[in-house]
């Protein structure tokens, strides 16, 4: 019966679009071929979430999307944004990597955001509710996220807002890059992420160790981590003096990875970094610094920098 249903959705769904069909649609390059969109598009579904931030940073409010990493919800900041600009908040339709078909069909969407490593099976499903546009994949680089937003905002045919949000963060990291280098607030820095079983070291190609390295900050830490690796193994303890740089930039995704870290500040071999006891040490948002992309978590991640080194 519930296979049906979904059938029958999906059928009024494509009938749906053949009526419309004659309006007005643009031609995209997609990973998975060309795919055409309507000038307009109202009813947005976005399925990663770096298509969340680039659609509200091109002026475009969701109205499903799915979790952040570690979480229930959208990413905090996200919800920050949405709060401060008195948006809707959208329908939650799956968690990342685990989309829920039947609540995507449920919104009704014209246009469909998802993520560069969607599987083709579920393009070809969703494709069948409304356009679906998947980024290229590319190699893990700190300015994927400027491409991806690209694509994100031809498709909400929002390419001025897009290119603007983007500038926006380009001219701020180059004030703050001028400034961080009059300061002499040191040379380099690590990103970890504190999780329930410990410490792991985080890739210079995040967007958020990116934006380190562009304000002045040598991002350390690629030595642990490998060619193709996002992190690096979980770090024991006795080995926290590896990551003992000028600044350590510390993240949790959840209440269990803050609470192995309160347990292991506890710790002598935590306490004797000289970067502790300089107290360079930043507390930041994991599902922030090691999940998020796009032109608003790039300003959300300098807000975090300017904080710390530049207070």
């Amino acid at each position: 019966m519930r296979h049906t249903l979904l059938q029958r959705g999906l059928l009024g769904m494509v009938m749906g679009g053949l009526l419309v069909g004659t309006a007005q649609a643009r031609t995209l390059e997609t990973a998975y071929g060309d795919v055409e969109v309507a000038d307009n598009p109202v009813r947005v579904v976005t399925l990663y979430e770096g298509a969340l931030d680039a659609a509200l940073a091109a002026g475009v409010t969701p109205i499903g999307a799915v979790t952040t990493r570690g979480g229930d919800n959208v990413a905090q900041y996200v919800t920050d944004y949405l709060n401060a600009h008195e948006l809707a908040h959208p329908e939650i339709v799956g968690v990342v990597r685990e989309i829920n078909i039947e609540a995507v069909l449920a919104q009704q969407p014209d246009l469909i955001l998802a993520a560069a490593q969607l599987p083709e099976g579920q393009y070809q499903l969703l494709s069948q509710i409304a356009p679906t546009v998947v980024p290229p994949t590319q190699p893990l680089a700190a300015d994927n996220w400027e491409a991806e937003a690209r694509l994100f905002g031809q498709a909400l045919n929002q390419e001025e807002a897009i290119d603007e949000a983007i500038s926006a963060v380009d001219q701020r990291v180059d004030a703050m890059a001028a400034a961080v280098a009059d300061a002499d607030v040191g040379s380099n820095a690590y990103l970890v992420r504190w999780m329930p079983g410990g410490p792991m070291v985080m890739s210079e190609k995040l967007i958020a160790t990116g934006l380190l390295e562009r304000v002045g900050l040598d991002v350390q830490g690629g030595e642990l981590i490998g060619e193709r690796g996002v992190h690096s193994d979980v770090l024991s303890l006795e080995n926290l003096s590896q990551v003992d740089g000028d600044w350590l930039f510390l993240a949790t995704l959840n209440d269990d990875g803050q609470a192995a870290l309160d347990s292991a500040k506890q710790s002598p071999a935590f306490n004797r970094l000289n970067v502790v006891q300089n107290e360079r040490v930043v507390p930041v948002n994991g599902q922030l610094w090691s999940s998020a992309n796009g032109p608003l978590a790039a300003q959300a991640i300098l807000d975090d920098i300017e904080n710390a080194l530049l207070p």
